[in-house]
Order: C-alpha cells, then structure tokens, then sequence
C-alpha cells in the first residue's frame, strides 16, 4: 500500500522542481524525493555532530581538572 501526502509549495519552488526534473531528465517525486534524503541526511549530521559537541563539552577536562587530587 502506497502512502501519501498532501502539502502546498510556493510557485516558484515547483517551477523549480519542473525545471530541474527536466534538466535532470527525471520525474519530479524522485527528484522530490531525493532531494528530501540529501536534506534528512544533512538534519541527522548536524544533530550526531552537536551530540557529540554536547557530551565533548561534559566529558573534556583539562590537564589539572584531570589529575586535580590524584597522588603519584
């Protein structure tokens, strides 16, 4: 069973989507399609990369908070 969606876009956005499907020579929900894949691509790199920012910025001491009370 094929889902679907119904949303409105800008004209000038689907006269875009015409001209590049054309360009491209590729039907116009590919092309949809595949632009919204480059873009949830791009949403999940940012999220891991401020992920990994956020546990960097618990985790990372400097050299003195490291060994702060540790007896050699």
């Amino acid at each position: 069973m094929e889902n679907s969606l119904h949303f409105t876009l800008k004209p000038s956005t689907i006269e875009n989507l015409q001209l590049y499907a054309k360009i491209l020579d590729k039907d116009v929900s590919i092309l949809m399609e595949e632009a919204l894949e480059a873009y949830f691509a791009e949403i999940q790199k940012r999220f891991m990369e401020k992920s990994i920012a956020d546990e960097n910025a618990l985790t990372n001491l400097d050299y003195e908070e490291f060994w702060d009370g540790v007896e050699l």
